[in-house]
């Protein structure tokens, strides 16, 4: 609706289509980028000393692909592959594509009934893994769920003599057979599971397209300003989108150069791979970041060839956004959001809006998307600025949860759009703010409170580094606020101190009853905090079992 200024009033808002969504497989879009910048540097894994250019990536991918169709892997068949952030990991990514293979991306924390689930629900015929990493021993967990799995007809050790084997299978394996199987695909064939990481039950298998990760990948560069002189370092997990997606294919889209770090999150090897790669664009979600802006050494650094990057994954807190700019050298840093279901990301801030949009919100709708704001009770949309569940539709939504049509239809209604489940604003310019999860909403005595409000103000305190607001079960009210708060270094607060910050600057009903002090959050290996477990301790701990029960029945 446009009020009387041709202003529009209801929280709708349409991307702009003035750049060409790709029409093409990942596999073709690689060999054109190889062709493209042949001698320019593609990839560099610093914990495995591997630096190749384009071409000679691109020649690696052809021979890992020519190798799985050697072992009879067909367009269509599932690939899983089980690891930490490692070069043969991307191989297989991009050599999946080349083929049309399904890349079933599995969690790398995930344990022997996970696993198992993840391999049987896909229908996965070959694993891609490592033996070992730290306390994860694949192989062992491999084994033991092995005969349970009718389906997997191969598993590939990448460092063992496995992987030296499946590239010499692929010689048998002719260019030109390689180019018709690659010429047979079509953009909007299915290319990638990956298991959401359900606070609940088992996980469900989003799939997506070429056509909707390559574009989404295409437009989160775009929002970055991305070119082949960028060098991009992707500390995050690649079986997830933000790796894989917002990192490696915006990588190949754009020519820039992929840099990882680590096979898991270590803020030392990040900072030293943007030191000495010359990294001008740092991912990462908030915990990252924090953990990064905490190191002990951050000044002894040289971040001066950063200028952008994207913080994702959870929402950001905005006083850690502002040091991330002020201290990281990164003052054309953007916030994406999304979700796996959605490639992932469907709304991004750009390196032109004012840092004020840049700290404040998560951006405007990438162009071919659409997004709504709408009363979770009614569906009906909402004025702009009021608060809703944000919803998206467009190329980036998934095709479906794979071989689970109800979960599907439960997630994308009848007339395609995506219910996130979060809450959601959106003011006059279309701007998007996330101010919490439907299910994360606390409600006190009959008072809405949204704990994303209350952890931003407690990032005000200069004493704390870090907080996540929950709700506990409280006899009188039904919900009580409760605070766990990470200190910074060297600084201290007690619980009474926090509280006394928060009166008469925050509603009464707002200010956490119960503070406890922890020094890191249960979380996802994606860096989500689960609230849910944050949740059932508190709750057993603070002896409030009997009422939790209560509440539920």
């Amino acid at each position: 609706m446009l009020d009387d200024r041709g202003i529009m009033t209801t929280a709708i808002d349409i991307g702009s289509t003035d750049v060409a969504l790709l029409e093409e497989t990942i596999g073709d879009n690689l060999v054109a980028t190889a062709a493209r910048l042949p001698d320019h540097e593609a990839l560099v894994v610093t914990h495995q000393n591997i630096r190749q250019t384009w071409s000679e990536f691109a020649a690696t991918v052809d021979q890992v692909a020519k190798g799985l169709m050697a072992r009879g892997i067909s367009a269509g068949d599932r690939v899983g592959m089980w690891s930490p952030n490692f070069a043969e990991w991307i191989y297989i990514q991009y050599a999946t594509a080349r083929i049309g293979a399904i890349q079933v991306n599995i969690n790398p924390a995930y344990r022997t009934s996970e696993l198992e689930y993840a391999l049987k629900q896909s229908g996965c015929r070959m694993l891609v893994t490592c033996t070992e990493y730290l306390t994860s021993a694949y192989r062992d967990m491999v084994e033991e769920v092995a005969s349970n799995l009718d389906e997997l007809e191969s598993v590939v050790y990448f460092d063992t003599d496995d992987w030296a084997e499946l590239v010499t299978a692929g010689e048998s394996v002719s260019d030109q057979e390689l180019a018709e199987r690659a010429a047979s695909l079509d953009a909007r064939d299915p290319i990638n599971i990956q298991y959401t990481s359900g606070t609940t039950g088992f996980p469900k298998g989003a799939t997506l397209t070429h056509r909707s990760i390559l574009n989404d990948a295409l437009l989160v560069g775009r929002a970055c300003d991305y070119s082949d002189a960028d060098r991009v370092c992707i500390p995050v997990p690649l079986y997830h989108c933000f790796g894989m997606v917002m990192g490696n294919l915006a990588c190949s889209v754009f020519g820039a150069t992929m840099v990882l770090p680590c096979p898991t999150f270590d803020p030392t090897a990040v900072l030293q791979a943007v030191e000495d790669e010359r990294c001008t664009s740092l991912y990462g979600v908030p915990t990252m970041f924090v953990a990064e802006l905490g190191h002990e050494e951050l000044d002894r650094f040289d971040l001066s060839s950063l200028r952008t990057g994207i913080m994702a994954g959870s929402p950001c807190p905005i006083e850690v956004m502002r040091q991330v700019i002020d201290k990281m050298n990164m003052s054309e840093v953007t916030i994406a959001y999304g979700m796996t279901e959605t490639s992932p990301v469907s709304t991004q801030t750009s390196t032109t809006d004012s840092v004020e949009h840049r700290v404040t919100t998560v951006g405007r709708v990438l162009p071919h998307v659409e997004s709504k704001i709408v009363d979770p009770e009614t569906g009906d949309t909402v004025e702009r600025g009021e608060e809703g569940e944000y919803c998206t539709r467009g190329f980036h939504v998934m095709s479906g949860y794979w071989n689970d049509p109800e979960k599907t239809a439960e997630a994308i209604d009848a007339d395609g759009w995506m219910h996130s489940g979060d809450l959601a604003t959106m003011d006059a310019d279309g701007y998007v703010n996330i101010v919490g999860r439907i299910k994360d909403m606390i409600i006190r005595g009959g008072e809405n409170i949204y704990p994303r409000e209350i952890e931003e103000f407690l990032y005000t305190h200069p004493a704390v580094a870090d907080a996540q607001v929950i709700g506990v079960p409280d006899e009188r009210y039904g919900e009580e606020v409760m605070a766990w708060v990470q200190l910074a270094s060297g600084a201290e607060v007690d619980a009474e101190g926090l509280k006394e910050f928060c009166r008469g600057k925050i509603a009464h009903f707002k200010v956490p009853r119960y503070v406890t002090f922890v020094s890191e959050f249960p979380m996802t290996v994606t860096g989500k905090i689960r609230k849910v477990e944050m949740r059932e301790k508190s709750i057993a701990e603070l002896g409030l079992t009997n009422i939790a029960n209560t509440n539920t029945a």
